[in-house]
């Protein structure tokens, strides 16, 4: 099953466990303080549209974009924002974004389809627009249970985001606490980065 398919057909249990999950603060803060009041920000793979609507509180132009229907309608409802539905590889913007922001987006993308993914990305940002993304941390690379994973060590995350034309501005690695959703101890890679 690809992601697509898997977080329709899992949307409302999906949708009932982030909407109100407490995120750390600290990255969006960090991600928005390279940004101006009003900016507009691109969500990629907005789910249940908990930052958009966050964002868009806090007077930002936001545009939410997921590739999943389902997951789009429940975050149409949740945020009373438009939100556009299409695959990641499909986005079409040129110059349109201040900010991206792609929490935890790229977890489901094959490692040979990155590059392509991320100059999607940095097409869509205006000169010296910012890019937020994590991905979680480590070698591996395949299925597990429905769905496909890629891992990545920070090394080769900023290789591969200086690659596509990207300045990193800053990286976190950081231990998750959520036995919830069965990521105690895993491993994450936050990144700031900045098109060149």
């Amino acid at each position: 099953m690809d992601a697509i398919e898997y977080y329709n057909k899992y949307a409302s249990k999906i949708f009932e466990e982030t909407v109100e999950e407490e995120v750390s603060e600290k990255f969006r803060d960090e991600f928005l303080s390279y940004l101006d009041e009003g900016d507009a920000i691109l969500d990629l793979g907005c789910g249940s549209g908990r930052d958009s609507l966050d964002f868009y509180e806090r007077g930002y132009d936001v545009t939410p974009l997921d590739g999943a229907e389902e997951m789009c309608r429940l975050a149409e409802v949740h945020t009373d924002l438009e939100v556009l539905c299409e695959k990641y590889e499909d986005m079409d913007f040129d110059d349109a974004f201040e900010g991206v922001w792609a929490r935890e987006a790229f977890i489901h993308v094959p490692k040979d389809e990155i590059a392509g993914v991320l100059q999607k990305v940095r097409e869509a940002l205006t000169r010296k627009g910012v890019f937020y993304t994590c991905v979680s941390e480590g070698e591996f690379e395949g299925f597990s249970g429905e769905l496909y994973y890629s891992d990545y060590e920070k090394e080769e995350l900023e290789e591969i985001l200086t690659d596509c034309g990207f300045k990193v501005l800053e990286i976190w690695e950081v231990r998750d606490d959520d036995v919830r959703r069965g990521y105690e101890g895993k491993g994450w890679i936050h990144v700031l980065a900045q098109k060149r």
